[in-house]
């Protein structure tokens, strides 16, 4: 092996590796355990961690606490749903196929769209590749890209424009919401598409319809990126006008996982279908008229010129998007609802009684929000935060992570599992922080240091 790439010894092949960083002889690692010892030491270390079933989960940015029924895992873990990662061969994945038709048909009742494709990687993902959607759709180069959106999405966007296909110019909130009249003077003749959130990553809901409005008139797309539990209450972005509608699917019975995996949704309309990225999955019937499910498009293999497809990706995150499907069945439309209102209900509680705390406020004032929203407060966030945890609270995501000048400020969420005893001993925790003002100053210098 080494002959044939060029390479006159082992050492010679790692040359490239600086040698601080090379390991010399034999690897400092513990003597074997038995299978026992090792369940013991994994179950101590697990003990250790601040989880969402010993803690109140106030945490949100994305990824979300609620509540998973337990019919969910035991229906994905059957034995029809087991098949190769992904299903290529379709006549032999007929359950397969038939929960991606579900599933995708489920999305688009969500987003008020047409088409659903089987799944993205995550919704990082199905921006960006909405971004390329856009695009090719209308010879343009330019996205508008909304502050509103998810920083992690945004970035993932800016890596993509970063191999030369499109470029990006932001478009900064005024009061945690999207100025439209700002947004229609930043529409020119080279932007393809306008990216935008709802509701957006400080849980602000935007005026959908005023948003793609300005969009069109320009001759550009809207592509909105949607939460879904929010859309079982919130008017979906198709119905507002919006020509892409993507998202992240993790609030739908999937665990958050420290972050993963994901499974992203993205949704066109039917003029668009032959841009969709990924597989799309559609039923039919036999020579004797039986029903089946097959797919119907794979953009990039056998049904298109590679050359023309908006994405190189030819895969779905099929158990991801089964678990998807398995819980919107299992909690009905109606469900859905219930989850969105509890979820709405429990977050303006916490944030009015938050507000009245001396010294803290709501960033975005009056603005509508769903199920997050930010606290200003009267001193460091991370001091805040390490104060709430002793009481088994993880109290929210500090905003500091994504804009330093935001070092006083915290995004908050709150799911239907929160319980108003929690929400209260919230309030309590933040009320007896703030009324230490001496205290944070040196916490602050100690955080500099």
């Amino acid at each position: 092996m080494l002959q044939k790439i060029g390479a006159k010894s082992l050492d010679a092949l790692w040359e490239a590796i600086p040698a601080e960083f090379r390991v010399r002889g034999s690897l400092a690692v513990d003597a074997p355990l038995a299978e026992y010892e090792i369940a013991r030491r994994f179950a101590q270390w697990a003990e250790s961690n601040a989880d969402a079933q010993h803690y109140a989960c106030f945490l949100g940015a994305g990824i979300y606490d609620h509540f998973i029924p337990a019919a969910l895992r035991s229906l994905i873990s059957r034995s029809e749903y087991a098949t190769a990662y992904t299903p290529y061969q379709p006549e032999v994945s007929q359950g397969t196929l038939q929960t991606i038709f579900e599933y995708q048909s489920m999305i688009c009742e969500l987003t008020g769209m047409e088409v659903a494709n089987a799944s993205m990687y995550d919704g990082a993902t199905a921006c960006a590749e909405a971004a390329h959607l856009a695009m090719g759709a209308t010879g343009r180069k330019v996205l508008l890209l909304s502050h509103g959106v998810h920083p992690h999405y945004r970035e993932v966007v800016r890596t993509y424009a970063a191999a030369g296909s499109f470029e990006v110019r932001e478009v900064p909130l005024e009061r945690g919401a999207t100025p439209v009249a700002r947004l229609a003077s930043s529409l020119t003749p080279e932007v393809a598409a306008f990216l935008w959130a709802q509701p957006n990553f400080e849980g602000v809901v935007e005026d959908g319809r005023a948003i793609s409005d300005a969009a069109h008139a320009a001759g550009a797309y809207s592509i909105a990126s949607a939460d879904p539990v929010a859309l079982a209450v919130l008017k979906p972005p198709g119905q507002d006008g919006a020509d892409v509608v993507v998202g992240e699917g993790q609030p739908l019975g999937v665990p958050m996982g420290y972050g993963g995996p994901l499974a992203g949704f993205f949704s066109v309309r039917k003029s668009d279908v032959r841009r969709l990225p990924g597989r799309l999955a559609g039923v039919t019937v036999d020579l004797e008229g039986r029903r089946g499910y097959v797919l119907t498009l794979q953009t990039r293999e056998q049904h298109i010129r590679r050359e023309r497809a908006t994405s190189n990706i030819c895969t779905n995150q099929g158990l991801m998007a089964l678990a998807n499907a398995v819980h919107m069945a299992l909690l009905g439309a109606q469900g859905m609802r219930d989850v969105a209102t509890q979820s709405m209900e429990k977050t303006h509680y916490l944030a009015r009684r938050a507000a009245q705390v001396p010294g803290v406020s709501l960033t975005n004032g009056d603005a509508p929000y769903f199920r997050e929203f930010v606290l200003r407060l009267p001193g460091p966030a991370s001091s805040f935060l390490r104060a709430a945890e002793k009481r088994r609270i993880l109290a929210g995501v500090p905003l500091v992570r994504f804009d330093r000048s935001r070092s006083q400020e915290l995004l908050v969420a709150v799911t239907e599992k929160r319980t108003r005893e929690e929400m209260d001993r919230y309030v309590e925790t933040l009320a007896e922080w703030a009324r230490r003002p001496a205290e944070k100053p040196v916490e602050e210098a100690a955080c500099r240091s």
